[in-house]
């Protein structure tokens, strides 16, 4: 990973220039998860798409609406995914300026057969935490496109981190949400998370030549492609750890995290089973390993 990135630390609230008719204000919630905070974009130059408002914070909706220049005004509100530190200002951000909320669906949309049937079974989603309450004004699938005053973004259904995630292509940058950040691997957590879903949607990302993402967290990503097939690398790494450790007996997700994940803090293990929970249920539809009885977090898995 390049040190530039950990080195990415712009103070929360202050509108940040990233290019012509694109600024960044970071939103105040650090975290294990979030990293810095929340990268919340605005772009335009006179009616500005607000692409990811953020968490349910006051003070950085007042911040948000500060970084408006004379002369302009927030007339779309586009949303990433469902994740609570994404979504929730949406609605505040809405009252106070009339702007529609755009979005691929509420929190459930999106997700494949498999995740629907874990999700019905009571199977909840760990570690950054859905906005249930979340409800798009407009509707937007993938190849639409969100068009205001001098700027069009184009979108694309970017499964796999959340079922509605959704990145935005403007020119040639690519606001990539969650999927692809570079501070971290992006969290695939099922119901919510998709492990099949987020290969393809790698693979998506792949089909343009981008010069630039900007994520949900850190700083700009410079080398698009060079990143994009890190996480695809980093996954089937992942796969092949997995696999190989199930050469020796069946085993929990759980269990098969501790023996991966050596180096990761206790705090993080919850994360880091969901994880593995999502390559074992990716691996069970390639028929590569089983669940002993039913797919569920706490099954025991062997291998084909």
């Amino acid at each position: 990973m390049d040190p530039k990135i950990l080195e990415f630390d712009p103070k929360a609230g202050d509108p940040e220039i990233l290019a012509p008719g694109l600024r960044r204000v970071l939103a105040p919630n650090p975290s294990p998860m979030t990293f810095r905070g929340t990268n919340t974009y605005l772009v335009g130059d006179r009616e500005i798409a607000v692409i990811d408002p953020g968490p349910d914070s006051d003070v950085h909706l007042e911040a948000i609406l500060a970084a408006l220049q004379p002369g302009q005004s927030i007339s779309h509100i586009v949303v990433t995914h469902a994740h609570i530190d994404h979504s929730p200002l949406s609605s505040k951000l809405a009252q106070r300026t009339g702007a529609g909320i755009w979005a691929f669906g509420d929190a459930s949309a999106g997700r494949s057969l498999v995740m629907q049937d874990l999700a019905a079974r009571g199977l909840a989603g760990g570690g950054e935490g859905v906005d249930a309450s979340f409800q798009p004004d407009h509707l937007v699938g993938h190849g639409d496109q969100i068009e205001g005053d001098g700027w069009v973004l184009d979108a694309i259904h970017t499964p796999g981190h959340f079922g509605n995630h959704l990145a935005f292509g403007w020119n040639d940058i690519c606001f990539t949400g969650d999927h692809v950040m570079g501070w971290a691997s992006s969290l695939v957590s099922p119901p919510d998370g998709d492990l099949t879903d987020f290969m393809a949607s790698c693979d998506r990302l792949q089909l343009k030549d981008w010069r630039e993402f900007h994520a949900g967290h850190g700083a700009p990503i410079l080398s698009p492609r060079t990143r994009l097939q890190w996480l695809i690398e980093h996954r089937l790494g992942r796969e092949a750890e997995i696999l190989s450790a199930l050469e020796t007996g069946p085993s929990r997700a759980y269990d098969l995290a501790c023996k991966i994940y050596t180096e990761t803090p206790t705090a993080l293990m919850g994360a880091a089973t969901r994880n593995v929970f999502a390559h074992l249920v990716d691996l069970t539809g390639k028929t590569l390993v089983k669940p002993q009885s039913t797919l569920e977090t706490e099954a025991v898995f062997e291998r084909l």
